[in-house]
């Protein structure tokens, strides 16, 4: 069976200037810099629009265009930054699951604890505090047992998703053009 071609999707992006594109608190060099937050923002926004194993081809449009060709500056900016928010991602994810792994441990001791607690009680059924207690027990262990749940069943797969789609960003073929004047912010 032929593997599939993933869809490459158009980003496009338009800027009056060069510098428009970086952080300007950033010190670094340009192929170094963080993106502008409202630049990185509508590029993410875009991107994540479409499926996590697409891939992407990113136009940067600029009105006052440099002396020099900027295209290599751009690329490597755009590919650093979305490499590291790519590698960040990971590192969040493993941390989350590592969290997941230690709260089932807690959920699933806390849980044991309630239910043989509540089993002991289970001999008390003429006394109504008791049996309050013991469902409260019961439902106090399955509480416990929220947070490993909603990290294994929901937490993880955004951030298993969000990293794909850094990822293809920082792989994205990216084109430098001047801005025609049909073309407006």
């Amino acid at each position: 069976m032929k593997k599939r071609t993933p869809e490459i999707h158009q980003i496009e992006l338009r800027i009056g200037e060069l510098a428009e594109l970086f952080n300007s608190m950033d010190p670094t060099p340009f192929h170094h810099c963080d993106l502008d937050t409202d630049a990185q923002a509508y590029v993410e926004s875009w991107a994540m629009g479409y499926p996590s194993g697409s891939h992407f081809r990113i136009i940067v449009h600029i009105r006052n265009m440099p002396q020099e060709d900027p295209s290599q500056v751009v690329r490597d900016a755009i590919h650093n930054y979305f490499n590291y928010k790519a590698i960040l991602t990971k590192r969040n994810l493993r941390l989350l699951l590592l969290e997941g792994r230690t709260s089932l441990l807690i959920g699933l001791t806390f849980l044991a604890l309630c239910l043989i607690g509540a089993d002991l009680l289970s001999e008390f059924k003429n006394n109504a505090f008791l049996r309050v207690l013991r469902e409260s027990l019961v439902i106090g262990g399955w509480v416990a047992m929220w947070r490993p749940m909603q990290i294994f069943l929901y937490e993880w797969w955004p951030s298993v998703r969000r990293g794909r789609i850094y990822k293809n960003l920082s792989q994205s073929k990216v084109h430098v053009v001047l801005a025609t004047d049909d073309l407006h912010d």
